[in-house]
């Protein structure tokens, strides 16, 4: 007696989803200078010279603007740095995260 084994193709429907984004935002205060939000905005989110002179200047005008949009892990991250940074240096800078 031989078994017989029988093959059957199985299709499966996948459906890959994008990790959620979420927005990093600079809120603005009377009293963290606006060269350090430049600076932070250079060496933490990496954004060029020029780029984070008008993000300070919408901050400053607007009263906050979204400096990033990433990843919950990277948003976070990006946003704890940059509040720690802002308070080792004495500035009472609020960063929030927001979902897109």
């Amino acid at each position: 007696m031989t078994e017989e084994k029988s093959s059957q193709a199985v299709q499966t429907d996948v459906k890959i989803k994008e990790p959620m984004r979420y927005n990093v935002l600079f809120m603005n205060d009377d009293y963290t200078p606006i060269d350090f939000v430049q600076s932070l905005l250079v060496d933490i989110f990496y954004h060029k010279q020029v780029e984070a002179e008008n993000l300070g200047k919408l901050i400053h005008e607007k009263g906050k603007a979204i400096v990033g949009t990433y990843t919950y892990e990277v948003a976070e991250q990006k946003s704890i740095e940059s509040t720690t940074m802002a308070r080792s240096a004495g500035h009472p800078l609020q960063v929030t995260t927001e979902q897109e």
